[in-house]
């Protein structure tokens, strides 16, 4: 899917998505995994798949400094077990699971709210 969304303030906006690659302003990157930011991006971030995630995984994301992670779970929605976010929920990180496309659209719109959010990619189902 192609979005639209332009704002030049911003550095990193999705602009597209499908199941196979993000595109951030005019890089396509096909993962298995990314996290993007506003002002930074993690283009390998290492996980493979939801199943895969641990702990370490989220430790990444806490040293991004988000105020809100949004975690990007495959063309379907899939929790991860709720100890693994746990450090995230400790320093006060709200964290949102939602399908690869919803996480990728509420990412512009939060980015260009000018919030402090992290949109963790797993592009692998």
């Amino acid at each position: 899917m192609k979005l639209h969304l332009s704002n030049p303030g911003l550095q990193n906006l999705i602009t597209a998505y499908d199941a196979a690659f993000v595109q951030v302003g005019e890089r396509r990157l096909a993962g298995p995994s990314l996290v993007v930011c506003p002002d930074r991006m993690l283009e390998q971030w290492g996980v493979a798949n939801v199943a895969a995630l641990v702990a370490e995984d989220f430790e990444k994301l806490l040293a991004l400094d988000p105020e809100i992670v949004l975690l990007g779970t495959g063309s379907r929605l899939r929790f991860p077990p709720p100890m693994l976010s746990r450090r995230l929920g400790d320093a006060r990180i709200g964290l949102e699971v939602m399908d690869l496309g919803a996480a990728c659209r509420t990412y512009n719109i939060l980015a260009s709210e000018g919030r402090r959010v992290a949109a963790a990619l797993i592009l692998a189902d």
